[in-house]
């Protein structure tokens, strides 16, 4: 009683301080605390109107004690003491919810007594604090304007199964394109580091031991030097230059080509390495290679800009060119005119491309074909391996779009979707011998290749396609799959064949394909920030 007598008068001495410190949740959690402690002080709140009593106390204690003990829910009925379950013949006993229940009209009896507000001062109603979403909650910050979170514009696909996001910081992308441009190249097996994800936990565990211990007795494998006159570096920027979410001009000031504009940005950091070495070109896939001779005379035109680029333009269109795609690549002409960097054409002729849609590459003039074809035996074999296999069926084909869509037609449809598949790849085998016969033939060279982003997504587009010719043409070439980096900018779900708003990422997702399941690319790169339900499995930023 000298206890519940001591807190009452602290409390009642300064009613304006608790008022402010004391919340009706904190006032429930005490009456608790008080039942489990004092009785006294429960008998210290009674009145001749209530039903309150030492009693409530013992049983309210009675049937918190099993609440919190460890012992089997289905022995709640029993107790140390063995006694009945409640019934009318015993109204003293009662189950855990009427403890439950007393205890919290309690706590709604005492909350006047903790809360009384003494002054204009006191705090808001408990609803106000409870419903985030109540009416005019929304514009109690920012005016009720929405500002999204920052996040990150440049993302690394890391090979794990499924692949999963890492975001790069600003701060870090300069350095990673740098190392591009310096023939580093990307990795191609998962990143394996805790503070990123546990994805691969147990690969670390196991692998990792082992490549730790080869590392200690010295029998691990030495990685090759990354240079020399065998060894060239390939970089693919896919590009639809379409003006998707994040480059439309309400989301980059205003500005219009985003896609160019971000290209350039990229080329800026990645060919300064590299830019006094002569050694560096930029490939377009849009222009046909009969267009070498103007893009040659664009470089070393003297004349205005105004002057040069309408030339340029004008005599792209006139070989077949796309003439918006000429206007749209006009600010990555004007980097590799101030840099110095070649310029190459990658496409076949438009009237090679025609022949082969109407009757297929045997259709084709055998000359023509060996000046796009080097390596003629491996362009054949690689249509018969299973990961291409899976590249034709889930990314190249999905282009397709037949001429008609009757029944009656089928026979017709499907010769027109084997014409399409064999003038897809030749496009891409004629891009990468181009690509591949520039880079051999100098040493440590670095080919930017701009290209749409069907032709390079999933890896198995131009980019799948380089190693195999360099080795064709150079039996001791230094170039493989990680020389070759990847880059999609500004891309959007549909772009990645995604049927939802999220970006895919990955090909492959069936337990018979899992061998030969294939990322989009090797970082995706945007102009402004992406939409949070863009992003999918996300990592810690880096």
């Amino acid at each position: 009683m000298a206890a519940a007598a001591s807190c009452k008068a602290a409390v009642m001495a300064r009613p304006h301080s608790y008022t402010k410190m004391v919340s009706p949740c904190s006032s429930l959690l005490l009456v608790l605390l008080v039942f489990i402690t004092s009785g006294s002080l429960v008998d210290g709140f009674a009145t001749p109107q209530s039903s309150i009593s030492s009693e409530l106390h013992q049983r309210t204690h009675h049937h918190l004690v099993p609440l919190f003990s460890t012992k089997n829910q289905d022995d709640d009925c029993d107790d140390t003491n063995n006694t009945q379950p409640p019934s009318k013949q015993n109204p003293s006993l009662s189950t855990r919810r009427d403890a439950l229940q007393s205890a919290a009209s309690i706590a709604a009896a005492t909350t006047g007594f903790f809360s009384i507000p003494s002054s204009a001062s006191a705090l808001p109603p408990i609803a106000s604090f409870s419903n985030p979403f109540g009416a005019g909650r929304a514009n109690q910050s920012n005016g009720g304007n929405y500002i999204p979170a920052k996040r990150c514009t440049a993302y690394h696909i890391d090979a794990t199964i499924p692949p999963s996001l890492i975001p790069y910081r600003a701060s870090r992308e300069a350095a990673i394109l740098k190392n591009l441009g310096m023939g580093g190249g990307t990795p191609k097996s998962p990143l394996i580091e805790d503070d990123v994800n546990l994805n691969n936990f147990m690969n670390k565990a196991v692998f990792g031991s082992i490549d730790t211990v080869k590392q200690v007795v010295g029998v691990g494998e030495q990685a090759a030097k990354k240079s020399g006159a065998n060894y060239q570096s390939f970089v693919f920027l896919g590009a639809n230059f379409d003006d998707t979410y994040t480059a439309s001009p309400e989301k980059n000031g205003g500005g219009e080509n985003s896609d160019a504009a971000l290209a350039v940005g990229l080329l800026t950091d990645i060919c300064k390495p590299k830019e006094r070495n002569g050694n560096t070109a930029i490939g377009l896939a849009f222009a046909p290679q009969s267009s070498q001779q103007v893009l040659n005379d664009y470089l070393t035109a003297s004349g205005s800009e105004q002057e040069t680029e309408r030339a340029l333009v004008e005599g792209l269109t006139a070989l077949g060119a796309n003439e918006n795609l000429s206007q749209r690549h006009l600010p990555i002409f004007r980097f590799a005119k101030k840099k110095k960097c070649a310029l190459l054409p990658l496409a076949p002729e438009l009237s090679d491309l025609a022949t082969v849609q109407k009757g297929g590459l045997q259709s084709l003039d055998p000359e023509r074909r060996e000046a796009y074809v080097a390596d003629a035996q491996g362009f054949i074999s690689l249509t018969q391996e299973p990961k291409f296999k899976l590249y034709t069926d889930k990314s190249l084909l999905k282009d397709f779009v037949p001429t008609s869509t009757s029944a009656k037609d089928e026979a017709a449809n499907k010769a027109e979707q084997g014409n399409f598949f064999s003038e897809r790849i030749l496009v891409h085998e004629a891009c990468a011998t181009a690509i591949s016969k520039w880079a051999t033939s100098r040493p440590d060279s670095l080919v930017v290749t701009i290209a749409p982003i069907p032709d390079v997504r999933f890896l198995g587009g131009i980019n799948g396609r380089v190693p195999r010719v360099c080795q064709y043409l150079n039996s001791e070439s230094l170039v493989d799959d990680e020389t070759v980096t990847t880059i999609l900018l500004n891309p959007n779900a549909r772009e990645t064949l995604s049927e939802s708003k999220f970006l895919r990422l990955e090909i492959g997702t069936a337990p018979n394909n899992w061998t030969y399941q294939t990322k989009i690319a090797d970082y995706l790169w945007f102009s402004s920030m992406p939409k949070v339900n863009m992003i999918p499995r996300m990592m810690n930023e880096q």
